[in-house]
Formats: C-alpha cells, structure tokens, sequence
C-alpha cells in the first residue's frame, strides 16, 4: 500500500509539473490541439504542425547564439534541421516561477538513424559535411564570439580525474571485483591519455592552426543517431543545445567514435566515412591529425571511469563491468584502426 501511494504521489507530481509547463505554451502565438510525452520533452499538436516544448538549462546568451546558427542553417538551405519558435513578445524561451526555463522547437517527422544501417551513415555523414558549410559564422561586433572550446584543457582535466581515482581505488581496503579491474588497467590508460595529450600539444606547438579570422566554426556539438531523425523528405537534425565553437572535425570525431565502437572498430568502415564527409567538404591536413588525436583520446574509458567515482558506490550496476569488459577486448583492434587509418 505504501508503494502504491508513493507512486500515485510521483505520478502526481509529474502530471503537475507538466499542467504548469504546458501552460506556458499559451505565451506563443501557436495554437495547441493536444500535447502529450515524448523522450524528456512535450510534444505538442499545434495550428503549426508538430512543435517540441522541453526545459533548457543553458543561458539567455547561448540562446541567440543557437538562433542566430539555425536562423543561418535555414538560410543556406541545405540541411533540414529544427528552428526555435519566439513568443508573441520575441523572447527565445518562456519561465517557470521558479525560474525553470522552457523553448519551442520545431519538429521533424522521422525515426532515429539506423547505426546497423551501413547506407544511412554514409548520409548521415554527408549530412554532417552539408550542415557544417551552415555554421560558419561572420564575426560581429554586436556579437562577441563565445571562446572556442579547448580539446587539450578538456583532456588534461579528464587526466586529472584518472590519477584522482587511481589513488582513491589503491587507498580503498574493500574492493569490489569491478574496483579490482578498474586499478589493473588504469595504469595503461593514465599512460595511453597522457601520451595522446602531449603529442597533440607537441603538434599544435608546432603548426599553426589554419581557421579564418574573419568566421568562426561552430558544431552541432552532439551529432549521433538520437538527433539523427530520418522521414520521407531525407534527414532532420534536432537538438543543438550543446552547440560550441571547436573545429568542426569534433562532430565527425563524436559520430565515427559511437559507430565504430558498436562495431569493433572496422579499419573499412572508417575510411568509408571519412571519404563520405570528404566528398562534400574537405577535410585539411590539421584537421585530419586533429580527428587522430580525438579518436586515439581514451574517453570512453574516462566515461566509464567518470560514472562510477560521481555513483554510489554501495552498489555497482553489472552494467559497469560490461562496458570495461568489451573497451577491454575492442583496445587492439582500437589500435590497429588508427595504425592503419592513418598510416602511423
């Protein structure tokens, strides 16, 4: 009886919170004939076709930015992708009285991005090529430029984070059998990020980076196949909220990792896509040593690494050991693909 009251009191809740987040909705010049529950968002029937309604947590300034790359995106016409749709007043996002906020986004009709589909990455990459000639921005006085994002400061604080927990597992008396696997190899990666970190800091040292002063590159910032949706029309990319300013060999970097992952990292295949991306906007001799680094950086070590330190340690998902299991059994052919890819 006790579980079943709490559950009817979550339910609740929730019910709640979205009757007061959908009553925002009122402040936009749409009409809403129905809403209903999607993946962390509300889905939204409206005079204006389907429009997603979901909390965003960035600031009012990150906000422009990502209008002003979309506002660009729809301009050049050669990419579908999701637009932010104003208030009556103009405002890009609306507020909770407790300062939760809230955007409208257009919708794309579609299913997620098949990753076992072999053709449907092949586009997806070729879209990413398409959608990165978009966000390219001219520099603005009225707009300062956000500071472009550090791969090098990133990866040295996740270096930091490695020895942080190597010592917290040497120091711990009682040891699961996942804390005992996580120290027996932690040494090689701690190894593995410090050399990829000072070989890359060598290279820039070393060259000088090739980027525009006059436009500043931006990324989709979380390319993969959630945000991938595929329709009739062809392929509709949603969910820029992690936007950033970093060369854009980033997002091409994020979608081969999580492909090639799931995949046992096929040397055939990553040259495949590379050529599809390459096809329709080349890449540079930077940006290629760029992509190696990225790619040869132990981060879904780090991931894993990372989810367990920040999680209750009382009891660890089995999952944990899964995920260190197949990283484990997938580093040789890891290695043998970036040897091979790029000719090291």
């Amino acid at each position: 009886m006790r579980q079943s009251h709490l559950n009817k009191h979550i339910l609740w809740e929730v019910r709640n919170v979205n009757d007061r987040a959908v009553a925002l909705l009122e402040q936009y010049d749409v009409e809403v004939l129905r809403t209903r529950k999607g993946r962390g968002v509300i889905l939204c029937d409206t005079s204006n076709g389907l429009l997603v309604f979901k909390e965003y947590e960035g600031n009012e300034a990150k906000l422009t930015l990502l209008d002003r790359l979309l506002s660009a995106i729809k301009e050049r016409d050669m990419v579908a992708a999701e637009r932010l749709i104003p208030t009556r007043e103009g405002a890009l996002c609306v507020r909770e009285n407790d300062g939760t906020a809230y955007i409208l986004k257009t919708c794309g009709e579609g299913r997620e991005c098949n990753i076992h589909d072999y053709g449907e990455c092949m586009e997806a990459v070729r879209t990413l090529a398409r959608l990165h000639q978009c966000m390219l921005l001219p520099s603005r006085e009225d707009i300062p430029a956000p500071m472009e994002f550090s791969p090098l400061q990133e990866y040295e604080k996740h270096n930091r984070e490695f020895v942080k927990v190597q010592r917290f597992l040497r120091k711990k008396s009682q040891k699961t059998l996942f804390e005992y696997n996580l120290l027996g190899c932690i040494d090689h990666f701690i190894e593995q990020a410090r050399e990829v970190t000072e070989g890359w800091r060598s290279y820039e040292e070393r060259m000088a980076d090739p980027s525009g002063q006059e436009t500043y590159a931006f990324c989709h910032g979380d390319y993969q196949y959630h945000n991938i949706l595929c329709g009739e029309q062809g392929m509709y990319i949603v969910n820029f909220e992690k936007c950033v300013r970093d060369r854009q060999i980033r997002d091409l970097y994020l979608l081969m990792r999580k492909l090639l992952e799931k995949t046992d990292w096929p040397t055939a295949l990553g040259r495949e896509l590379i050529a599809a991306y390459e096809k329709v906007t080349p890449i540079s001799a930077y940006a290629y040593i760029d992509l190696y680094y990225r790619l040869a950086y132990p981060e879904k070590f780090w991931k894993i690494v990372n989810f367990y330190y920040n999680s209750g340690k009382a009891w660890i998902p089995q999952r944990n050991q899964e995920k260190l299991d197949k990283l484990l059994a997938q580093e040789q052919q890891k290695s043998d693909f970036l040897e091979k890819v790029f000719q090291l």
